[in-house]
């Protein structure tokens, strides 16, 4: 097996943990969306992609992505609401929009030098986040990046930003 396909496990309510082998290079598009019980992943170096919506609305407290992953798509982590902390590698180079939108329960993350750009809404109503570092490989911050983030009371914007979006920190009460 080498990819794990769209909607595989798409709302099986009743999966806790899972361990994808490490033959699996993709993990497709809204693969394990909805799987509300879903605590723990264990996601090995052999995956490169990670689709949109792939883990969006589990119960995950806890995600590390593995030095193979490139890119981190749309959603992929979307109302993860249980999140804490996600250690994102320095093989990623862009991360999608609405990636960890609504991930409440976020209050940390690391954003990697490699990383060039950080998509729409990627980190919006992320209530918990206090403080975020933007490395100065980043170019652009999607619209609306950091919106809603009412806690958020530090932020490092480096000079290599060329592109701030419409909204990147509205509403960013902290």
């Amino acid at each position: 097996m080498t990819s794990i396909g769209d909607n595989a496990f798409f709302g099986c309510i009743g999966l806790t943990s899972v361990t994808i082998p490490n033959s699996v290079t993709s993990i497709g598009n809204e693969a394990f969306c909805e799987c509300r019980s879903l605590t723990s992943v264990t996601i090995p170096n052999s995956v490169t992609s990670i689709g949109a919506g792939a883990f969006s609305g589990c119960s995950l407290t806890s995600v590390t992505i593995p030095n193979s992953v490139t890119s981190i798509g749309e959603c992929a982590f979307s109302d993860c609401s249980g999140l804490t902390s996600v250690t994102i590698p320095n093989s990623v180079t862009s991360i999608g929009e609405e990636a960890f939108y609504g991930c409440k329960g976020l209050t940390s993350v690391t954003i990697p030098n490699s990383v060039t750009s950080i998509g729409e809404s990627a980190f919006f109503h992320c209530i918990g986040l206090t403080s975020v570092t933007i490395p100065n490989s980043v170019t652009s911050i999607g619209e609306s990046a950091f919106a809603e983030c009412i806690s958020l009371t530090s932020v490092t914007i480096p000079n290599s930003v060329t592109s701030i979006g419409e909204r990147a920190f509205f509403y960013c009460r902290g």
